[in-house]
């Protein structure tokens, strides 16, 4: 009887404190809980490399001729989706080192591949420490060529790709601004988006190379306008091991072969009044895993063992903006093919690889009612595909336009 009454009183005594405890680590964590409802209404003249039942929209496949010579991919469909819908927390704890402290979780019911759609997806996820002039971010976050202050303001979710860098990724990455100027340093591996290799997309090859994504970046403020580059340098390993056969006997050996490859881009945004103007260029080898066309390429050799070298590509595009309430927009971007560095290439692991080039222009507009959007927009798409020549550094040849049109209204409510 005792024991019980001692406990009665003690949690009676410890109540209040456990209150005030709490009331004071509550006043001490801010959290905010913002997102948006967004219905996509879709529809294509033809069938088109995408993901998420035609969603994330990137180009149009190629001829598929039957026997009486008609284009079986020149069939139209349409389609009604919601999973672009994102919600996202906002979190802000006591200071550290004498750095704000914040962290940030945001995810969409996009899912993680075709059979799980509409399921929640994790987008970011890290924490971030600001010191003024330094931040540390840790966590999952947009690429670092992926220029948050610079990326094109299309309707369609595919956000300007495949012709500027889309990725998410997981990272460690540090900011130092010296007044308008400012510097970054990015150490990132891959998840959602990975590289392509002989087991298909997968981040195992940068794993094994055991040196991450490595990344560096500037930018410069003055006013409403900025301009800034980056650079990436990344190695992968295709493949732990090799087989060859010498009179009909298979040999299995280990090997360390590795692909580096390396990309460069510059951009620009200039804003006054109602008018914007944004335009960004990037010359880069194998950029598959940021949702580019490209790759690399297995080289062919007189050695058992395979060597790879990188394929090469350019793309650029530039993007008009007009107004506020109701908003006006063109998008343009240009990809091209520009082959292996080596010259004899035997295969390749690459996003279409049998594309010469790559171009796009959507008009759009947009029109914004308080919490509420409606928006417009056309996307003309034309691909030219080609034979490629392993024998001329997996050039495309005698290459032919294929183009699709998608019309796209959406309704947003922001919350």
């Amino acid at each position: 009887m005792k024991k019980i009454i001692t406990l009665i009183l003690s949690a009676l005594i410890l109540l209040p404190i456990m209150n005030n405890l709490m009331a004071q680590e509550k006043s001490d964590v801010e959290i905010n809980f913002h997102g948006f409802v967004k219905t996509d209404v879709i529809f294509d003249t033809r069938q088109n490399l995408a993901i998420r039942e035609g969603h994330f929209f990137l180009l149009p496949l190629n001829e598929d001729l039957d026997d009486n010579g008609d284009d079986i991919n020149a069939t139209p469909n349409f389609n009604i989706l919601n999973v672009q819908t994102r919600a996202n927390v906002s979190i802000s704890v006591p200071d550290v080192l004498g750095a704000k402290a914040t962290g940030y979780i945001e995810g969409a019911f996009f899912g993680s591949a075709e059979g799980n759609i509409n399921t929640f997806r994790l987008r970011h996820a890290f924490g971030k420490l600001d010191w003024g002039s330094t931040v540390l971010l840790v966590g999952q976050y947009w690429h670092p060529m992926f220029i948050t202050e610079c990326y094109p303001d299309v309707v369609s979710f595919n956000t300007g790709a495949p012709f500027q860098p889309f990725s998410r990724n997981p990272q460690i990455r540090l900011q130092q601004y010296i007044g308008d100027l400012r510097l970054e340093l990015t150490a990132a591996s891959q998840r959602d988006f990975a590289s392509v290799g002989p087991d298909g997309g997968s981040s195992i090859y940068l794993r094994n190379a055991v040196v991450p994504d490595m990344n560096f970046g500037m930018q410069y403020k003055f006013g409403n306008n900025l301009v800034g580059a980056a650079a990436e340098y990344k190695m992968l390993m295709p493949s732990m091991e090799f087989t060859y056969m010498v009179d009909e006997v298979a040999t299995t050996l280990k090997t360390e072969e590795k692909v580096s490859s390396y990309a460069v881009m510059g951009y620009a945004k200039f804003a006054t009044g109602n008018f914007q103007f944004k335009a960004e260029g990037i010359y880069g080898q194998n950029l598959t895993n940021m949702t580019m066309l490209g790759g690399y390429y297995q080289v062919q050799s007189s050695e058992f063992e395979p060597t790879y070298s990188p394929g090469n590509l350019l793309s650029v595009w530039g993007e008009l903006i007009y107004g506020t309430n109701v908003q006006f927009g063109l998008f343009g971007g240009y990809s091209q093919n520009l082959g292996a560095d080596e010259e004899f290439v035997s295969r390749s692991y690459a996003r279409t690889p049998d594309i010469e080039n790559l171009l796009r222009i959507s008009p759009r507009v947009v029109w914004n009612l308080d919490k509420f959007r409606f928006a417009f927009e056309l996307d003309y798409t034309s691909a030219a595909y080609g034979t490629v020549d392993y024998n001329d550094h997996g050039l495309v040849k005698d290459a032919e336009q294929v183009s699709n049109i998608r019309a796209l209204i959406a309704a947003y409510v922001f919350f």
